[in-house]
């Protein structure tokens, strides 16, 4: 398992736009993704989970990745929430 904590860089946070596209560049890997904000773990797969999760800007999340492609898909996440892939 790969982990990485990050602050969220994107200007508005992760609204409706933000997270679909989090969710289309989490999608792209095999392994399972997570992101954690406090109590909360949620699939970087999950639309729902996602905007549940609420995470605006500043704020410090945990991604974690388990699989084949791990590494890979934790940079990818980490680059996108810190506002160099859009």
């Amino acid at each position: 398992m790969t982990k990485q904590d990050i602050e969220v860089k994107l200007s508005g946070g992760l609204e409706a736009r933000p997270v679909a596209m989090l969710v289309q560049v989490a999608s792209q890997y095999e392994s399972s993704i997570y992101l954690e904000a406090g109590e909360k773990r949620v699939n970087a797969k999950s639309i729902m989970g996602m905007m549940g999760l609420g995470l605006d800007l500043g704020e410090s999340v945990t991604v974690s990745a388990d699989g084949s492609d791990e590494e890979q898909a934790v940079e990818g996440i980490v680059d996108f929430l810190s506002g160099k892939e859009q």
